[in-house]
């Protein structure tokens, strides 16, 4: 004959002193919430209703954003590159604006038209043309 066995559900009941413990451990910013998770072995649902219930700065409604430090790295990396280009862009800015000068400056001292007019018609190539 069986013995009716009755599965135990495993549930933890947490004090309220160390769910403000953990709060205050994430708010001092000393650890992320997936790394309290890691730590005490906590659903990360768990740890976010607690910060929303015991936390003077964040409440019900607002999303809580925590960026990692390669995100803050990657934004850095990112932003220095972004003055790199502006910076590039300066430069050859300047550089067209020496070039029309100087095309400028060879049609009104030396008489030389650099710019092509549109109305010129367009070469045939290498080849010889005939003339009649």
């Amino acid at each position: 004959m069986k013995a009716k066995v009755k599965l135990i559900e495993k549930y933890r009941k947490y004090s309220e002193g160390f769910k403000k413990s953990i709060v205050d451990d994430f708010e001092s910013g000393k650890f992320s919430v997936s790394q309290l998770e890691r730590i005490h072995k906590i659903s990360n649902q768990s740890i976010y209703k607690w910060i929303y219930k015991y936390s003077n700065h964040n409440e019900r409604g607002q999303r809580i954003v925590e960026m990692k430090d390669s995100s803050t790295e990657k934004l850095k990396a990112l932003e220095q590159r972004i003055k790199e280009l502006e910076q590039t862009v300066g430069q050859k800015q300047i550089q067209i604006d020496y070039f029309e000068k100087m095309i400028d400056v060879a049609k009104t001292e030396l008489d030389i038209d650099i710019k092509k007019n549109s109305n010129t018609p367009q070469s045939s190539g290498s080849a010889t043309t005939r003339r009649k």
